[in-house]
């Protein structure tokens, strides 16, 4: 059974490479060729999650929709246990959603063209000056009705307990002015440990909160609303 597993992660892993490719290649093909909106061309990005999670025996549950109400938009806040978060959220999260990543993602060949076409939003977290810069374009993005996915952990768990939530993630909240979704995501780690490249078949869950407004919070505020969101977060994974 061991061997067995080894292999299927093997599979997965050199799976995930080859379709990353081919799913950039075919959003940029639909966007150049045919003309394809960006919220359209999001169905290549959803089938590769949905690939990869059937591949490697994962399945996947969501939770909470009904808190949703109209289109948003939203900032979702997720835990960050594993990167098969990305591959979980990808495939299964019913919106329409964007990814909040950090700018050296879209400098990936290819890869990194795609997300920029497909209006994904990068984040330059290196240089302080920079970084507001980027933060103040993405509220903009967002306020203009964007909804977007964030990690306020801003990295991945080592052991899969919840670390702290940054600040910086907060400002972006306070200047969006839009509504924050407590997003919980269980089993990941089991799946996929950090440092891990090869993942186990398993169980995701992912709970959606209800969402509450930011437009009671100012920046000097941004630390107590990082706790308020972590104590909405672990109640989640709690439940």
């Amino acid at each position: 059974m061991g061997v067995v597993r080894v292999l299927r992660g093997i599979f997965v892993l050199l799976l995930a490479v080859v379709l990353t490719g081919l799913v950039s290649l075919a959003a940029l093909i639909a966007i150049f060729v045919f003309h394809w909106p960006a919220a359209r061309v999001h169905i290549f990005p959803r089938w590769w999650g949905r690939v990869l999670c059937r591949a490697a025996g994962v399945r996947v549950e969501i939770n909470g929709l009904e808190h949703l109400n109209g289109p948003g938009p939203y900032i979702f806040a997720a835990n960050h246990q594993s990167q098969f978060d990305i591959f979980a959220i990808q495939g299964h999260f019913p919106y329409d959603f964007r990814w909040l990543a950090k700018k050296e993602l879209f400098e990936v060949p290819l890869f990194g063209h795609a997300m920029h076409r497909a209006e994904n939003i990068p984040v330059d977290r290196a240089h302080s000056r920079q970084a507001v810069k980027s933060l103040d374009e993405a509220a903009q993005r967002i306020a203009d009705g964007t909804s977007v996915i964030i990690f306020p952990e801003g990295t991945r768990s080592e052991d899969g307990s919840l670390l702290p939530f940054k600040a910086g993630a907060m400002v972006l909240a306070i200047k969006a002015r839009v509504p924050v979704v407590p997003v919980a995501i269980t089993g990941s780690y089991d799946v996929m440990p950090k440092d891990c490249l090869l993942p186990r078949p398993g169980r995701i869950r992912i709970r959606i909160g209800e969402p509450f407004a930011t437009s009671g919070y100012d920046l000097k505020q941004k630390h107590e609303l990082a706790e308020f969101l972590q104590q909405k977060v672990v109640a989640l994974m709690e439940g």
